[in-house]
């Protein structure tokens, strides 16, 4: 795998990049985590463009308009690009994680292993990207108006599956982007998904849905065949074979009901792609009719048992381990932070100059002993200080004196009025 470029772990903007991914054609991909506007933390994945094609205007504005429609697509078969921007001069697009492993990595350890892959889950595969796609190019705007979604790369590398058996179609947008630049200047970018490309799409004419019909095709005539359905020739690039369209022969005959599955493969494969079919959609449907009677359709739940069964979770536990580590790293300089903070607080508090004050009350503030030292035996006056007590029966005849004296000014006072 090649060297990042960037020092993990590494702080960019609101995301910290921890494992590097790999590098694909004019991107590297890292796992990141980011926090949540409600303080939480997820998983991401960012691939941040390489410089020479984020500084290419044409691609940079192309890969822009095509990352905002993909962020529009929303279901279960989609993975969701939620942001798109520029940090430190590097142009990123961040998408959802999905802990698993992505369909051509798959393949390649099956052949390792010398294993097949069960016939029940390569229709799966196909069938669940078929459903990601049939949505993808149904989306609407908000007028109602269509989008006009092709993805134009469908191939085993944007094709993911989690461990729970979720498979995702990944990377909308981003070969049209791509195509934006020029063939020589993008090499291998766009050279090595020639081998699914559907003619019209390798000539460098306009594509629309049938486009990736065609390559989800190639993908099931690969999965049922187990093997490379187009080949380089000894004088012509994938890219020149793929402009020919000459698909070879589907000889899967070990499949049950094996006409009707090559009628399937043969119509989703059509050179003129008048004679393909019409939608995603149309073609899953004829998938599932051949698979469904013949039990080779499994479930999403079987097929992430059999990934765990075959090749374990050691890579999942290695990300994990690092994820754990950049967790303590970053807890360990939050700490370090606060007590920053709390150095500099108290060292502004030293020198802050005193708040001048009254003499008498700085006297007392300063002279008085702490409340813990004060005595809380009563305080005894003299008697001079205090007035003598009066008896309770001359209190009474006070009362009533003065209460005698106020009603004779009453009848005075009422008198002199009636005069």
């Amino acid at each position: 795998m090649d060297a990042p470029s960037l020092e993990l772990p590494h702080r960019f903007g609101r995301y910290t990049l921890f494992d590097f991914i790999g590098r694909g054609g004019m991107a590297e991909i890292y796992l990141a985590r980011v926090k949540t506007d409600a303080g939480a933390s997820r998983l991401a994945v960012i691939k941040l463009i390489l410089p020479e094609y984020a500084d290419n205007k044409t691609f940079a504005d192309q890969l822009v308009f095509e990352a905002k429609l993909a962020a529009r697509l929303d279901h279960p078969n989609v993975v969701q690009v939620f942001d798109l921007g520029r940090e430190a001069g590097r142009l990123y697009i961040a998408m959802d994680y999905i802990e698993g492993i992505d369909l051509a990595t798959l393949l390649k350890q099956c052949a390792k292993r010398g294993l097949p892959l069960p016939g029940n889950f390569a229709t799966t595969f196909v069938v669940e990207v078929l459903k990601g796609l049939d949505h993808a190019h149904r989306r609407t705007d908000d007028a109602g108006q269509p989008l006009g979604v092709v993805h134009r790369d469908v191939s085993p590398s944007n094709v993911l599956v989690s461990l729970e058996g979720e498979v995702k179609l990944c990377d909308f947008g981003i070969a049209h982007a791509n195509e934006a630049v020029d063939v020589q200047a993008m090499g291998d970018a766009l050279v090595g998904k020639a081998g699914y490309m559907a003619p019209e799409h390798a000539r460098g004419t306009q594509v629309d849905a049938r486009a990736d019909v065609f390559a989800a095709g190639v993908v099931l005539w690969e999965l049922l065949s187990g093997k490379r359905m187009y080949r380089k020739g000894e004088r012509a690039s994938l890219l020149e074979v793929a402009k020919e369209g000459a698909v070879p022969a589907f000889e899967a005959t070990h499949l049950p009901d094996f006409d009707r599955i090559r009628g399937v493969v043969e119509k989703a494969l059509a050179a003129d792609r008048d004679d393909r079919y019409a939608s995603a959609a149309a073609f899953q449907k004829d998938i599932e009719g051949w698979a469904r009677p013949n039990r080779l359709l499994g479930s999403p739940l079987r097929l992430g048992e059999w990934l765990t069964e075959t090749f374990g979770t050691e890579y999942v536990e290695r990300r994990r381990d690092r994820e754990r580590r950049v967790r303590e790293l970053e807890e360990e300089s939050r700490m370090a932070t606060l007590a920053q903070l709390e150095a500099e607080d108290r060292a502004s508090r030293r020198t802050i100059p005193d708040t001048p004050s009254h003499p008498q009350i700085e006297s007392v503030i300063v002279n008085d002993p702490p409340m813990s030292q004060v005595e809380t035996a009563p305080v005894t006056l003299p008697k001079s200080a205090l007035p003598e007590a009066m008896p309770p029966a001359k209190r009474s005849l006070t009362g009533v004196a003065i209460a005698a004296a106020v009603a004779i000014a009453l009848v005075a006072v009422a008198f002199a009025l009636t005069r």
